[in-house]
């Protein structure tokens, strides 16, 4: 028995909205709890490239200034 055999003879509203609501109310806190760890993986990601970024701008800067200006 495959998938479409389960579902075929349901209506189309079980199939579409009472199913994924049934999931959502099972795995909702996995799949929060799941999504929120992805966001602040990326949110983390991005402030560390936004700093070693600063860092490197700041060091050249005080660098090239102290020394010739033909760097750039």
């Amino acid at each position: 028995m495959t998938t479409k055999g389960i579902f075929q003879g349901l209506p189309w509203w079980v199939t579409w909205i009472a199913i994924p609501v049934l999931v959502l109310a099972v795995f909702g806190g996995l799949i929060l709890t799941v999504l929120g760890f992805v966001v602040e993986l990326v949110f983390k990601a991005l402030l560390l490239v936004a700093l070693i970024a600063g860092l490197i701008y700041l060091v050249r800067k005080f660098s090239s200034s102290s020394s010739s200006r033909g760097d750039w």
